[in-house]
Order: C-alpha cells, then sequence, then structure tokens
C-alpha cells in the first residue's frame, strides 16, 4: 500500500523494484509518468500498429523498439497509481470528514498515522495538533480548520512557527478546501507539504466505503 504517512516524502525519481529513472521534469517521458497510464500504453499500441502497417523492414524495426520506452513508461505509471483513489472515493472522504466533529476526525487522524506506521503524540492548544515521527524524520500536523473553504498565508505562518520550535523537518496542514496561490507559495518555501481530501481518502480508507 502506498504510504500516506506525510512525512514519507515521495522519491524524486521515478523508482520501480529498485530502478530508478532520472528524468527531465517537462521531458515527454516526465509528462507521461504525471499522467494516466493508458496514455502511454495508447501510445505503445498505435507504434506497434504503425509497425505492421508498414512494409519497410528499417521502419518496422524502429517502430517496435520505439515502443518499449513507452511500455516501460506505462507499466512504471500503473504501478505509481495502482493506489490513487477515485474521483467518487476523494468525494464520499471529503463529504464524510466534513460532517464530523472534531474530536471525531481528530482520533482518525490519530488512528490513520498510527497504522500508516507513525509515532503519534497529540499536542494541546497552538496551531500544530499532532508531532508525527517516523525513521529519522519529524513532522507537525495541523488539521483542526480542516473545513476552512480556502486556506491563506497566515494560518501556515502559524503552523511554521510550531514546526520551527519543534525542530521539525516539516509541517503537514490538513484542509478540504481551496488553497490560494501566496500559501501554495509560503508553503513551497517554508517546508510545509498540504494533506488535501486526495491524501485523506488513502489515509482513511474506511470513510470512503
Amino acid at each position: 500500500m502506498m504510504p500516506a504517512c506525510p512525512i514519507l516524502k515521495p522519491p524524486q525519481d521515478s523508482e520501480v523494484s529498485g530502478v530508478k529513472l532520472k528524468l527531465a521534469q517537462n521531458s515527454i517521458f516526465a509528462i507521461l509518468l504525471r499522467s494516466s497510464w493508458w496514455i502511454s500504453a495508447l501510445v505503445a499500441l498505435v507504434f506497434l500498429a504503425s509497425a505492421q502497417a508498414v512494409s519497410n523492414p528499417l521502419i518496422t524495426t524502429f517502430l517496435v523498439f520505439a515502443t518499449v520506452p513507452f511500455v516501460v513508461i506505462a507499466i512504471i505509471a500503473a504501478w505509481k497509481q495502482r493506489n490513487i483513489p477515485s474521483a467518487a472515493r476523494v468525494e464520499r472522504t471529503a463529504d464524510a470528514v466534513r460532517a464530523m466533529s472534531w474530536e471525531a476526525f481528530s482520533a482518525m487522524l490519530h488512528e490513520g498515522f498510527s497504522q500508516d506506521g507513525c509515532e503519534v503524540t497529540r499536542l494541546n492548544g497552538g496551531p500544530a495538533d499532532f508531532v508525527l515521527r517516523r525513521k529519522g524524520r519529524l513532522a507537525v500536523v495541523g488539521a483542526k480548520r480542516w473545513k476552512a473553504s480556502r486556506v491563506g498565508v497566515q494560518a501556515l505562518r502559524e503552523l511554521n512557527t510550531a514546526r520551527e520550535a519543534h525542530d521539525a523537518h516539516e509541517g503537514v496542514y490538513v484542509t478540504t478546501g481551496e488553497v490560494s496561490e501566496p500559501a501554495l507559495a509560503y508553503a513551497k518555501a517554508n517546508q510545509i507539504r498540504f494533506m488535501s481530501e486526495s491524501e485523506l481518502a488513502r489515509l482513511l480508507p474506511e470513510l470512503s466505503r
């Protein structure tokens, strides 16, 4: 199962079974890796169909070999996307957590983080609600404003103060709302990531059933 615990950052390079691929951010293969796996599979099928349609052996050989990287990318993308929740599952989770009280939601978060392998410490008061430890890394989590329709910079400044106070590697802000552009920029510059609806669907799968 794909780790949902936010202090486990995904690798910068694509990796499957110990094989790493370093790709330029805007290369065609990097873009395909970020897209649905079936797009790469469709490109591979087009190359194979073209190879069968032409009569020149050199062109046929070229098209067959050109198919290989797209097949590889399709396999890697499918592996990475195997646990990504569907839109319907994300929507069910979002509806469920918006209807919950803070007591119920915080208890589910605590259980979800624990089951995902994090050592969880609950905090009382202040902008951070949990401290997570895993594999030598530390994160503070702010979740109390999860129902807010929009996330601004001020809430992230408060969480960042808590992150610095705990000497944490990163902060995690839990939200089901829209994140403003200034907030996105601030988060990127201050080691803060967002746990939004899709991440909640992975962390709390029971809510989408």
